[in-house]
């Protein structure tokens, strides 16, 4: 399993071929796998491929003119072309629900593990994958778009494909740096 964690690496340059029909499925039960506080499943996918990911491109173009209509045509071209960068995109989406004993934080968290579990399982099938986020995914206009709730979470778009690039080797960090052991309470 380490061996596994150790070699993901985000792909920002994706190719076809895309994970078939089948391996979206293992995809999603991976992620169905998820620590999940409640057991709410929060969590919701959309899956876009194909034609999809240039619909995908017009809805991202019309949040961007909401937000400023004098938008360069250079950077229309170039917002329309985002969901182009991979042949499949999921997205991840966080339905929270408010006012639940379970904070809304720990139902995007639990969001957040089900696309790592995703990533993890992409990397087994020898896919390569990023998780994206941006503007688009705060974006009140693409939401709608997308037949979500004002309220709900675009935690993640996991762009996957096959990597169209080598990965940059990682250096091996010291976990060390960022642990400590706690002995009781602090003094301030």
């Amino acid at each position: 399993m380490m061996d596994e964690i150790s070699l993901r690496r985000s792909s920002p340059v994706l190719v076809d071929p895309a994970p078939s029909s089948e391996e979206i499925k293992q995809l999603l039960r991976a992620a169905q796998q998820a620590p999940d506080h409640g057991r709410l499943r929060p969590w919701k996918y959309i899956v876009v491929k194909g034609e999809g990911r240039v619909a995908l491109g017009e809805l991202y173009l019309k949040s961007a003119l909401v937000e400023n209509a004098a938008l360069a045509t250079e950077r229309q071209e170039r917002i329309k072309r985002m969901p182009l960068r991979a042949p499949l995109i999921i997205i991840a989406v966080a339905q929270v629900l408010e006012g639940h004993k379970v904070p809304i934080l720990e139902q995007v968290v639990a969001t957040g593990a089900a696309v790592q579990n995703m990533l993890l399982m992409a990397q087994s099938l020898r896919y390569g994958a990023m998780w994206r986020t941006g503007d688009m995914a705060y974006s009140v206009t693409v939401k709608k778009g997308l037949g979500l709730r004002p309220e709900d979470v675009i935690v993640a778009y996991l762009y996957l494909g096959t990597a169209g690039t080598e990965a940059k080797p990682r250096a091996d960090e010291d976990y060390e740096a960022c642990c400590s052991q706690w002995w009781g309470e602090a003094s301030v």
